[in-house]
């Protein structure tokens, strides 16, 4: 045990006392705060990235034409032109005009059509379609002598508050808040995962290829080097996470403190992060970061004691990896939508992906029991990745100039001590 710890310490404190580290840990924060401010200054002048568009309306079915309004950077002229004199004309030359084509029979999948010189952009043609649409509306309305301008007035705008019913009272939340909080979890975990298992993997490779390891293993067990190295690695990606999460809560605050007296919108989105259960969510993310990092950090070691060059894992690497890769991208692309289906659950109970897949369901409520078992699940599987893993480590670690196969690990596994 005593040889586990000095490991442990040797490379908890090699990384802790790097420069790269230290600038880390005030840099990431920093950055993120930088960019979360320069999304929000883009997203608000969003429309300032686009140049002025000039579309031609060419409309024959006589429907169209002169009803269309302008927006910024957007202008509509009605042309008195037929289409063919329109693509020969300024067309072909300026790259912000276009040539809108309403046919008569323009109901027809299809038909109405754009033309420019540059293809159209989905925000444009998005616009078009918004505007047609409503337009066509309003010209059924009027055809059956129906007041528009009156139905206007009776629409009115509702939004939801999503309130949950729990045992202490109701617990007003915010979907967008929680979808935000949730992948940011998820990704979060998915890129640790990545970063600091491949800093275990790096060492080994460093350790074998520089034939340090022969002089250490003289005084230690494979295994407790293996196990002291993940460890203290691990240690080191806690301490960063410490440090970042210290230093987010006391920008929080402070930007807190000099909005209160902002307007209501901005003080109501920082109320709102307030619903979500911050502390859980922590205590998960804890959990779910060590087990899973513990688990392929396992496995990245004994791929790194297999291999005697970092360009050689790529074959053994996809495999563990591809797990973690499949549920990250259904995680920001469609399991948010639908955090309690039968996938998302499934995929937060299966060891390999519920690092990533139920960081992010934690905000919208998990189940005592499904989460139970997740972290069961997780626990024995990575004690038995560590035994497997181990037992190729204490084989592979002093094997040099030779390419190891998946047949080869196998004959690892089964050598007698």
């Amino acid at each position: 045990m005593n040889k586990v710890l000095l490991i442990i310490q040797r490379e908890y404190f090699t990384r802790v006392r790097k420069k790269s580290f230290i600038i880390m840990i005030f840099v990431v924060p920093a950055l993120i705060l930088a960019m979360g401010g320069a999304i929000t200054l883009i997203a608000k002048n969003s429309n300032d990235l686009t140049d002025q568009q000039i579309v031609k309306v060419v409309d024959e079915s006589g429907q169209f034409a002169g009803k269309f309004h302008n927006e910024k950077n957007l202008t509509f002229e009605t042309s008195r032109l037929s289409l063919d004199d329109e693509k020969k004309g300024e067309l072909k030359k300026d790259g912000n005009m276009s040539a809108l084509y309403i046919p008569a029979a323009f109901s027809k999948k299809d038909a109405v059509q754009i033309f420019s010189k540059k293809r159209a952009g989905i925000t444009l043609t998005e616009k078009i379609e918004r505007q047609m649409n409503e337009i066509s509306v309003n010209n059924g309305l009027l055809k059956n002598h129906i007041d528009t301008a009156l139905l206007r007035s009776l629409k009115t705008y509702i939004s939801l508050n999503a309130v949950e019913i729990t045992e202490t009272g109701d617990n007003k939340s915010d979907l967008g808040a929680n979808i935000g909080v949730g992948i940011a979890c998820s990704i979060l975990i998915y890129i640790s995962l990545f970063v600091y298992g491949a800093q275990v993997m790096r060492g080994v490779i460093e350790e074998k290829t520089s034939r340090i390891v022969e002089v250490i293993i003289s005084s230690v067990k494979p295994f407790q080097l293996m196990l002291g190295k993940i460890i203290g690695v691990g240690m080191v990606g806690l301490t960063q996470f410490g440090a970042w999460i210290i230093l987010s809560i006391v920008a929080t605050k402070i930007a807190g403190h000099s909005l209160s007296s902002s307007p209501h919108g901005i003080m109501s989105s920082l109320a709102v992060l307030q619903t979500i259960p911050f502390g859980k969510v922590l205590m998960c993310f804890i959990f779910y970061f060590l087990c899973g990092y513990l688990l392929y950090s396992a496995l990245f070691a004994a791929v790194g004691s297999a291999v005697d060059s970092e360009t050689e894992t790529q074959q053994f690497m996809f495999p563990i990896t591809l797990p973690l890769l499949f549920t990250y991208i259904l995680s920001v692309s469609i399991l948010f939508r639908a955090p309690d289906s039968p996938l998302a659950v499934w995929l937060s109970i299966i060891p390999f992906t519920s690092p990533v897949a139920m960081m992010l369901r934690m905000p919208f409520g998990v189940p005592d029991w499904q989460l139970a078992l997740s972290m069961v699940l997780l626990v024995i599987t990575f004690i038995f990745a560590s035994y497997v893993a181990a037992r190729i480590y204490r084989v592979g670690i002093l094997m040099y100039g030779k390419k190891a196969s998946y047949k080869e690990l196998v004959k690892w596994f089964f050598y007698k001590e």
